[in-house]
């Protein structure tokens, strides 16, 4: 097993239960000198792929540390953070600190420069745009097929200037763990290069309430310092992605979440 040939490689001790997520199972480790550690096998894909070139990109600052990682594998050594204080529970109790934590997060990752290799958002906006109209003729309502095709035109207004960022992609409260040299660092990055316009719907909708979205969506836009019409844009696009995977899926129907959400960031 890919596990355990790293595990001797690397002088690892299994410390406790493995975790399992979408792509990755996580095992607690300590490392030779007694360090606890991660240990992340991935299953790798076009989302996951850069996670590595994220992670050194940043080297620790707003992020998990990387330790070590085998390429052969995709197999990645972490810094070990707290599983059991996700910064979920912080959102369920005080959701404005909790969303001006993710601010900060964004506004420290996103400043740093996109490393060659990843994927661009200029691509995967471009890609977006073409599937529109095939999506569109497959909604059964008149007013979804209205929310798609106003968030595919905002999305074509900014989507000639992608940015050069490095993005998370997938920062909401459930990836970020609390720390013991910061108290909160981010996990699971799924990276690409772009305008850090495009990182805010996560944390718009996570523990998700209609009524914050608007406060939410100025606390983040103000922490991370952008223009907030390019940020709308940039957001209506996230919402368009999230809808075009559900009607690639089979739905009829725009999820009603992403219809809210478009609705508010759209003025009606």
């Amino acid at each position: 097993m890919v596990a355990e040939a790293l595990l001797e490689r690397w002088g690892l001790r299994v410390t406790g239960p493995g975790m399992r997520g979408m792509t990755a199972v996580v095992l607690p480790v300590e490392r030779a000198d007694g360090t606890a550690a991660a240990l992340k096998v991935l299953t790798p894909d076009e989302e996951t792929a850069g996670e590595p070139l994220a992670l050194r990109a940043w080297g620790g600052r707003g992020s998990v540390r990387l330790l070590e990682y085998d390429a052969a594998t995709g197999t990645l050594l972490l810094e070990r953070l707290d599983e059991k204080r996700p910064l979920s529970r912080l959102a369920r109790r005080d959701a404005r600190a909790a969303v001006g934590v993710i601010g900060g997060l964004l506004a420290r990752l996103s400043a740093v420069p996109a490393p060659e290799g990843l994927r661009g958002l200029g691509g995967i906006a471009a890609g977006m745009l073409e599937r529109v109209p095939r999506a569109a003729a497959g909604l059964a309502a008149a007013a979804d097929r209205r929310v798609l095709r106003d968030c595919a035109g905002a999305l074509a207004e900014v989507a000639g200037e992608p940015g050069d960022r490095l993005l998370h992609w997938d920062l909401h409260f459930g990836n970020v763990l609390a720390g013991r040299r910061e108290p909160w660092l981010a996990i699971d990055p799924k990276p690409l290069a772009g305008d850090p316009g495009f990182e805010l719907l996560p944390s718009l909708v996570n523990e998700y309430r209609e009524r914050d979205v608007r406060w939410r969506f100025d606390l983040l836009t103000e922490a991370v310092g952008a223009d907030r019409e390019r940020a709308r844009a940039w957001t209506l696009g996230r919402v368009l992605q999230n809808c075009l995977w559900e009607v690639e899926e089979g739905c009829r129907r725009l999820p009603r979440r992403e219809v809210a959400v478009a609705g508010l960031l759209l003025g009606r």
